[in-house]
């Protein structure tokens, strides 16, 4: 009767946890689509660049997140089969392949600035102040993703997780297949709209 009761809690305190990542998602999200809502009213103005061209490295850096994603993907998937040596490696290669995302990040404003655009000062434009902001809130949200990857190849080393529990990896893979989502929208606004 206890072991069923622990069971029980075990499984209301899970949903808890998933539906506390889901609300900061879905916060998350509002967040985003305000500010590129912003964008879109803005680019009505007299000053609006139109002929922006992405930096490769955004083209870079959106390849390397989506492997990322496969990697953690993956690791979920490998944990489920107790597969714990696979699953180290998958969830340290999603963490580089997090770095390199943000490496590539950094090397798309640097060819951003090398075009003659700058965050502000004389040389900025609003057009790229909205491209710098809303690219520095994803980049953010990776580094919290990357913080959250630490914890998580810890636990695991530790040995908490296994078939019967992966919380942690699921929880860590929904967070980063959201920032993959997200990537990949901004990728696509910032691509399309102008």
């Amino acid at each position: 009767m206890i072991m069923e009761i622990d069971k029980l809690e075990q499984k209301r305190v899970e949903r808890a946890k998933k539906n506390i990542l889901w609300f900061g998602i879905i916060s998350l999200t509002m967040s985003f689509a305000g500010l590129t809502s912003a964008y879109v009213v803005s680019k009505e103005r007299p000053d609006w660049i139109t002929d922006f061209q992405m930096p490769p490295g955004f083209y870079i850096s959106l390849g390397i997140i989506l492997i990322s994603s496969l990697t953690i993907h993956m690791a979920k998937v490998s944990i489920k089969k107790n597969l714990r040596s696979r699953v180290m490696i998958l969830l340290i290669t999603t963490f580089l392949l997090g770095i390199a995302f943000v490496f590539f990040q950094f090397q798309g404003f640097a060819e951003i600035i090398a075009d003659g655009y700058n965050f502000t000062g004389p040389t900025s434009t609003i057009t790229t102040s909205f491209i710098y902001l809303a690219v520095i809130l994803h980049v953010a949200h990776v580094v919290g993703g990357l913080l959250t990857l630490l914890v998580v190849i810890y636990n695991h080393y530790k040995q908490k997780y296994n078939s019967e529990k992966t919380l942690g990896i699921e929880q860590a893979a929904t967070y980063w297949h959201f920032v993959d989502a997200v990537w990949i929208y901004l990728f696509l606004f910032l691509y399309f709209v102008k």
